[in-house]
């Protein structure tokens, strides 16, 4: 079915610069979005869905995100992606001097034995993609995914991302029985990949990983890399995680918690953190957790940082009116944060957006922004462009499901 690029201005008060447009692939469903950017130049990618499978597009805009191209497929087999809120197909950006840059996505697809992780790039500004190649060390057997991605300033890729391959192994080990009824000793099958495409040996960063929560990846300007995952910890109790390699991702810190917040909770939240770092090597966290600790609370956001990855301020509680979920963070030209997130409240989920600065003792100050009529959606994506930062997130809109994308004045 043919691609075909879907507009519809929305009146926005003082988060849009310009008419937000959304993107989509007419008769599918079209959710699970990523965006990446570089000057004016942004790709989105995301995932396509009808009854015939997941397809994974990437549409790609010239002018900040104002106005986009027809979306264009990546994946060569038609409906094999398995992408959702918590492992979306990651788009990322490589500079090219004196061209556009070259797209790279990164996406789960159904293996014979499991799923694996698939690349793809392209060099002619969004218009082709070339051939799909599995990322190396990801061809195992058992599920992964949960991915994340970045790209450090020589132009090498990074991708992050849970492994359960010793869970399918242990399925057959007459203790695997024993083990189930220890969450703690059961995750500690589940492991925590880093891969780059340069080299064709992953890395195992730990085990003991929350096996369904998003993880993030950041290369930072010095070279360092920075991971964030929920872990495991005794007694089951699911906390967020930090580990950062000062040697391009050759070896890799010990996990550091970020903040004991006493959650047990023999399950998996579908909700993990975000990550970024900033001009001074701090590195800043936000994730979701329950305030008590109590399952049955709604969710609420905490923020949390660290100068030397491996301690970290004590952790401040983002502001929100209702249960928060799926936070998203960068950092922005000005050195301050943009943070954006969904909540639940009357009538479904609604992307909010917030300003934060911290002090160095890690303190922050959130300054909320209006999200105008950008209206119900989830799982919010940002990016920062030559012309400031650009929001993309999951919507519904007449019927149809759809990305929507918007230029954040901050």
């Amino acid at each position: 079915m043919r691609a075909v690029i879907l507009l519809i201005a929305f009146a926005l008060r003082a988060v849009a610069q310009g008419a937000p447009v959304t993107i989509g692939v007419e008769g599918k469903t079209n959710q699970s979005a990523t965006v990446a950017a570089s000057g004016l130049f942004v790709a989105v990618a995301f995932g396509a869905s009808d009854a015939s499978g997941t397809d994974v597009f990437v549409a790609v805009s010239q002018n900040g995100g104002g106005k986009f191209a027809a979306p264009v497929r990546v994946n060569a087999t038609a409906g094999d992606a398995r992408v959702g809120g918590e492992q979306p197909p990651h788009v990322a950006l490589i500079d090219r001097k004196g061209t556009l840059p070259e797209i790279a996505v990164v996406w789960t697809t159904k293996g014979v034995d499991g799923t694996r992780l698939f690349t793809a790039r392209s060099t002619d500004g969004g218009r082709t993609f070339g051939a799909n190649s599995v990322i190396p060390g990801s061809d195992g057997a058992g599920s992964r995914g949960w991915e994340s991605v970045a790209v450090d300033k020589a132009g090498h890729l990074f991708t992050l991302w849970l492994d359960h391959r010793e869970t399918a192994k242990a399925k057959a080990m007459p203790a695997m029985g024993e083990m189930k009824h220890d969450p703690t000793a059961m995750a500690e099958l589940s492991k925590l990949y880093f891969s780059s495409l340069d080299d064709k040996t992953p890395r195992v960063i730990t085990g003991g990983v929350c096996y369904c929560c998003k993880t993030s990846l950041v290369a930072a300007a010095d070279g360092s890399v920075y991971g964030v995952w929920r872990h495991v910890y005794a007694g089951s109790q699911r906390d967020i995680a930090l580990t950062v390699s000062r040697d391009g991702g050759r070896t890799f810190s010990l996990p550091a918690r970020v903040s004991e917040d006493h959650w047990a909770f023999d399950g998996c939240p579908d909700n993990g953190p975000t990550l970024a770092v900033d001009g001074k090597k701090r590195a800043h966290v936000v994730w979701p957790t329950p305030p008590d600790g109590k399952t049955e609370s709604p969710l609420a956001l905490f923020y949390a940082m660290s100068k030397d990855g491996r301690s970290f301020s004590p952790r401040v509680r983002v502001p929100s009116k209702g249960a928060a979920h799926h936070a998203q963070l960068i950092t922005v030209a000005d050195g301050s944060l943009l943070l954006a997130w969904d909540e639940i409240g009357a009538g479904g989920r609604k992307i909010h957006l917030a300003r934060a600065k911290a002090d160095d003792a890690g303190k922050p100050s959130f300054d909320e922004l209006s999200a105008g009529n950008v209206g119900l959606g989830n799982y919010p994506q940002l990016a920062e462009t030559a012309a400031g930062a650009v929001m993309a997130w999951s919507m519904t809109e007449g019927g149809r499901s759809l990305i929507g994308v918007v230029r954040v004045r901050r």
